[in-house]
């Protein structure tokens, strides 16, 4: 039988032709037939032979077993067959490894090294198969001889994507199925095993998808243990790889101990301990989170050394030096290479300001609108001091001016498609409005239930419960409508962060050059279906009993209202940005996933049915985390930098997650019903009715979710037709028990956590996971830049707050408010270093995966009606974007079509690589 396509590169079988085809061939190499009185025993074949056994005329039922040539025969009466000693012979596997596109100079050496030593010695890299049976003599799993890779050192220099070699096992006749293959590297380097593919068998090709890299034995020692794709209950594990199964689990678990190496691939959880940097000063400072104090998620562990100055903090370990991650969790090249290129590109981009920074003190700020759009069009020139002697000489700067006389654009943003449309969309309220259902956060606006609204947090430390909003503030914006009719009729909603603002805004309006208030903003629903802002209150702590605490400020009716009006929104975009990304982008989705990420890979095995199904939805969350806590939330890092909470960002992430999160309210459905949007209806598509019904996050997510909800039911109901056999797995059970009790183990108490008893526990519990993972992160991401990268669109920080008539710079305000709303955003370090962080943030990789794909798609598992599953819900995922872009082009959906108005595409699978404010990928890349 010819190598399958799967195997050169193609794909192995497309669709239905899978299960024809292996039928096919078991029907054709089992077989048992009589000729001249001779029984032929189903033993191998050689495979050039096949075709030309015509005998076979029926098949053995019963497991898979080999077959011999004729020339093998045991003479036999017509009724009786004589027990056959186990004759040796021949299979061969075609191993895929893949190149790296780059290598330095170093690995270029090494690989030269091994392939002489390669082509003197031989066997550097060595395959073991394993049957799924034991040997009923020794009670050892059956194994094949070892077998070295072929011709190494002549392929050495093959410059393609992926390479293929073969090697050749010796086994005996009754060998059974292999059930995992062992690959030891005795080479210098590691190197990336994509497939190995046996064939030989009667039961087909046996292809076991590695996906991983193989370390060298000066870095480890042990062999690598691979399974098959057929996946296997822990109570259906063969014989044969019950022992493997238990040691390849216990190697990923570790012992806890030790400083970890970049090439170890051990899963462990710790505390949030390495995000201050206290040997570096008190300023760097920050609090451990996780644990009584701080409850927080886990992390994976990286088995550092304790800090000089804390032993309850590990040490720093500051770029461009990695962090641990296992070393398959670590991004392939292609990953590696579109993030490095980010980052350059982001360095280049804050180098002129931050040398401007350093040697004047004027132009820090940008002195007008036109200011920020020339960063897109020819980006920020330095210009200061080029021509003096103190200057033009410094190799640094000599190399930025040669840099800008190039024009080839290193220096220049690209448009962010805010501006794309209409360029002045920013100034509007309606888009302000649409920005909060169909923009970069769509997940914190809720209806509003109560007028007016009122707080939960404790009134002898912050005041009053009730808020300062009155119905003389909206009356007149209700469209002929009482207050109680518009509460009513659903037609009022609100963006509150009123609560989760207030407790840090003494600490965050005491830093130098911050300045916040605790916001909620009224909306109303028009007649034509789109939002409307008509209030925003704004909060500060009460300084004493009679202070004004509290201000509302209302669409204005004339100049001077209409600037503080603009200052108000600005403040609610910085209040929004912050809680988007530290709330429901970082703590929702990054951080809460890495605990069930890591427990899977500690105690689910990779023969699990479950693991399979979870494998690409986990794929590089570990390393983007782990790059997340070097240089985004760290202290002093991007968030603290570029956002109004500075130093106590994280604080208010960890507040969230001990006052707010809750994995039952984590799926799509219970979200929007917490906050209002939408009823229970088993009358509708998804049992949800949307009380705003053009809310186009919302009704693209009912779409994929429904999606995987149907794909995860299939394939659990697929294994676990019976609960109890959900109750009795070993595996499934420590996944989810480590997941909730040491993952999340500050709210393990919690009466809300789902159980896992049933199979529709299961299916619900998978398919938020994947949710999260997928479409939730991506609706939350991928527009960072497109919405952000204007800096008045989305203001991430405020410098100034709006002055009162009393104020003295409420002169200075009237005399040039452009100018003292300039001053109030983002300057231009601030401003242009979040701008090139976001870019790389928005960016989607080449090789990235999107929902409804997967790597080796026909064999990544071995179960035939799984893989057609799959297939029938990428067909899905594909009717879905046809679905949205025909949504996209409706009129009648304002929030997402009309003049000047960007479509929503957040939730659209497909995209290509760079930012295109598109693409649902399987799991959280970045």
């Amino acid at each position: 039988m010819a190598l399958t396509k799967e195997i050169m590169g193609g794909r192995l079988i497309d669709g239905p032709s899978f299960v024809t085809t292996s039928r096919m061939f078991m029907n054709q190499r089992l077989g048992m037939v009589k000729k001249n009185q001779f029984l032929v025993r189903p033993v191998l074949v050689p495979l050039q032979q096949i075709r030309r056994q015509e005998q076979v005329r029926r098949v053995v039922k019963g497991p898979p077993v080999a077959v011999i040539s004729e020339d093998i025969m045991i003479k036999a009466n017509n009724n009786t067959s004589l027990p056959v000693k186990a004759v040796k012979f021949k299979v061969r596997a075609l191993v895929t490894v893949r190149n790296k596109h780059k290598e330095d100079f170093k690995e270029t050496i090494v690989k030269q090294l091994d392939a002489l030593t390669d082509n003197i010695i031989g066997r550097n890299v060595v395959l073991e198969l394993i049957s799924t049976e034991v040997d009923p003599k020794s009670k050892e799993p059956k194994r094949s001889k070892e077998a070295a890779l072929r011709d190494w050192s002549k392929k050495s220099n093959i410059k393609a994507e992926r390479v293929h070699y073969t090697a050749e096992f010796t086994v005996d006749s009754d060998f059974g199925v292999p059930g995992a293959i062992t690959v030891s590297n005795k080479h210098q380097q590691e190197f990336f095993l994509e497939t190995i593919t046996i064939d030989g068998f009667a039961c087909g090709p046996v292809h076991f998808p590695c996906n991983s890299w193989v370390q060298s034995k000066k870095d480890h020692p042990a062999e690598r243990i691979f399974f098959s794709n057929k996946p296997y209950l822990p109570s259906e594990t063969p014989a044969g790889l019950k022992a493997l199964r238990d040691k390849e689990l216990s190697n990923l678990r570790g012992d806890g101990k030790g400083v970890r190496k970049m090439s170890d691939r051990i899963y462990d959880f710790d505390v949030y301990n390495d995000l201050g940097n206290p040997d570096k000063g008190n300023h760097l400072v920050r609090p451990r989170l996780g644990g009584k104090a701080i409850p927080y998620p886990r992390r994976c562990r990286t088995g550092r050394l304790p800090m000089d100055s804390d032993i309850n903090a590990e040490s720093r370990v500051e770029k461009p030096t990695p962090l641990y991650v296992p070393r398959d969790e670590q991004f392939e090249e292609s990953k590696q290479i579109t993030f490095s290129n980010g980052r350059l590109r982001a360095v280049l981009h804050t180098l002129i300001p931050a040398i401007k920074a350093s040697i004047s003190a004027d132009n820090q700020d940008f002195s007008s609108l036109s200011d920020i759009g020339v960063l897109y069009k020819e980006g920020l020139l330095l210009k200061v001091g080029l021509q003096d002697e103190i200057w033009k000489n410094l190799p640094l700067l000599k190399a930025v001016n040669k840099i800008q006389e190039s024009g080839e654009g290193q220096l220049k943003y690209d448009t962010p498609k805010i501006l794309s449309r209409d360029k002045l969309a920013w100034l509007r309220d309606d888009e302000f409005a649409r920005e909060t259902v169909s923009g970069i956060n769509p997940v914190s606006i809720e209806r509003l239930r109560v007028f007016p609204p009122r707080s939960s947090l404790d009134p002898e430390i912050y005041g009053p419960l009730e808020s300062s909003l009155k119905e003389e503030h909206i009356l007149g914006h209700l469209n002929g409508l009482s207050v109680s009719q518009a509460l009513e009729e659903n037609k009022l909603f609100m963006i509150d962060y009123h609560d989760i603002y207030l407790p840090f805004l003494d600490r965050i309006n005491a830093l130098d050059g911050r300045k916040a208030y605790a916001t909620r903003t009224i909306f109303f629903l028009t007649p034509l279906g789109t939002l409307k802002p008509i209030a925003i209150e704004l909060s500060l702590p009460p300084a004493g009993p009679n202070s004004r605490s509290k201000r509302v400020v209302t669409p204005p009716v004339d100049a001077t209202g209409s600037w503080i009006w603009q200052l108000a929104k600005a403040h609610v975009c910085s209040n929004d940005a912050s809680v988007h990304q530290l709330v429901h982008h970082w703590l929702r989705t990054h951080a809460s996933l890495e605990p069930f990420i890591l427990a899977a890979h500690r105690q689910l095995s990779a023969m699990h049915p479950i693991f399979k199904l979870l494998d690409p939805h986990m794929r590089y969350t570990l390393e983007i985390n782990a790059l997340a806590r070097q240089n985004l939330i760290n202290g002093d890092g991007v968030i603290e930098s570029c956002f109004t909470p500075g130093q106590y960002s994280m604080e208010i992430s960890a507040a969230a997650y001990k006052n707010f999160w809750r994995f039952d309210k984590e799926s799509l459905h219970a979200d929007l019903i917490r906050r209002g949007m939408a009823v229970p209806d088993p009358t509708q598509p998804h049992g949800l009715k949307l009380l705003l019904e053009d809310y186009p996050y919302a009704q693209d997510g009912l779409l994929i979710w429904s999606a995987i909800e149907n794909w995860v039911r299939t394939y659990v109901e697929h294994y676990y037709p019976d609960s109890s056999i959900v109750c009795n797995d070993k595996e499934l059970q420590a996944w989810y028990s480590e997941s909730v009790n040491v993952g999340h183990f500050d709210l393990r108490d919690a009466d809300w956590w789902p159980k896992l008893a049933t199979s529709d526990d299961l299916i619900w519990i998978l398919t938020v996971l994947i949710w999260l993972a997928s479409a939730q992160h991506a609706a939350l991401n991928f527009g960072q830049y497109p919405y952000g990268g204007y800096v008045p669109n989305r203001p991430t920080l405020m410098r100034r707050l709006i002055p009162e008539e009393n104020d003295p710079e409420y002169a200075n305000f009237l005399a040039d408010p452009q100018k003292y709303f300039l001053l109030a955003l983002p300057n231009v370090l601030q401003g242009t270093k979040l701008m090139a962080v976001i870019d790389t943030l928005s960016t989607h990789s080449p090789d990235e995966e999107y929902i409804g794909e997967r790597q080796q798609p026909s064999i990544w598992t071995g179960d035939a009606e799984m893989i057609e599953a799959f297939y029938d819900f990428s067909a899905e995922i594909q009717q879905i974007e046809q679905e949205i872009n025909r949504r996209n082009a409706d009129p009648s959906l304002k929030h997402r079509c009309g003049a000047g108005v960007l479509p929503y595409e957040l939730l659209a699978p497909s995209s290509g690589p760079g930012v295109t404010c598109r693409g649902v990928p399987n799991s959280v890349t970045i």
